[in-house]
């Protein structure tokens, strides 16, 4: 009997190590490239709106001197700039009236709209869609339009002139476009919820604040954050209702005053820039998620 035997087969010797690292570099090297094309323009985007600001944080902390040429990096860091222009008289007068104008308009708007979304989006009733159609006019209607009747009526009928009122009491009785969003935001929420409301006893009053506002949290987040900055940045109004008197002015009101007070300390009128942006970034900043959600949930249902 012959016995063979079979080979022993041959022994495979491991990749070297240097090869897997340079293939390993080269993947990485591979997906950065992927990753920056895929993302360039909104690299692009994000560096063309954050630039501007980087530029006037930097010339705020700036010397005087500094300040006046090309150079775009602070030599020293006055921070002491913030200090000056807060300390300046009027200021803490204007941030006080853009509070006020802001927190209270956000209010007033977002609180008489709610019934108003309420009632277009849940109730049936004849006229209901021209009522609708009145609601997009006026959100189409340029407020310089009626601007001349306007102030005749608050300064000559209400002997208003001069104070932030006529701004802030129209917000008492609605704002268009935020009964626009607001009632394309109840027109998703399911009718199931408030029919089983009503034959559970609940009336409408009691329906909209215990079952409605509850699920349409988001949408009044992002309405009540559109309006605090619309009040915030507004110039257009306070120049209006304001200007003749300075313990009435707003922050973007004075700011005007401020540069033509300062003109060549640009670094002042930028930290003064500053002080006034920092308070909406902040509130976006720590907000953005309600904000961006109450956006999207916002449909176009009609």
């Amino acid at each position: 009997m012959t016995l063979t035997s079979t080979p022993p087969a041959p022994a495979v010797s491991p990749p070297a190590a240097g090869g897997t690292g340079a293939a390993r570099r080269a993947a990485r090297r591979r997906a950065a490239l992927e990753w920056v094309a895929v993302h360039s323009l909104a690299v692009a985007a994000a560096l063309f709106f954050l630039l501007p600001f980087v530029f006037v944080l930097l010339t705020a902390v700036m010397s005087d001197d500094q300040a006046l040429t090309r150079d775009l990096w602070p030599h020293t860091w006055e921070w002491g700039n913030f200090a000056t222009v807060w300390n300046t008289p009027g200021f803490l007068t204007w941030w006080r009236n853009t509070l006020l104008y802001a927190g209270l308009g956000m209010v007033l708007a977002v609180g008489s709209s709610i019934p108003v979304a309420y009632a277009l989006a849940v109730f049936r009733f004849r006229g209901r869609n021209l009522a609708m159609m009145l609601v997009i006019a006026m959100m189409m209607l340029p407020p310089q339009v009626v601007v001349v009747p306007m102030y005749l009526f608050w300064a000559k009928q209400l002997d208003l002139a001069g104070t932030l009122w006529p701004l802030i009491i129209p917000f008492g009785f609605g704002n268009a476009f935020t009964i626009f969003l607001l009632r394309q935001f109840l027109l998703t929420i399911p009718r199931e919820y408030t029919e089983a409301a009503r034959i559970d006893g609940c009336g409408e009053l009691r329906t909209m604040l215990r079952i409605v506002l509850p699920m349409a949290k988001p949408a009044i987040a992002a309405v009540a954050l559109f309006h605090f900055f619309y009040c915030w940045n507004d110039y257009f109004g306070p120049q209006i209702y304001a200007s003749e008197n300075p313990a009435a002015w707003t922050l973007s009101y004075g700011l005007e005053s401020f540069k033509g007070a300062h003109q060549t300390d640009w670094n002042l009128t930028m930290a003064a820039t500053v002080l006034i942006m920092a308070p909406v970034i902040v509130v976006f900043f720590f907000a953005q998620k309600a904000f961006i959600e109450g956006v999207t949930l916002t449909g176009v249902k009609g």
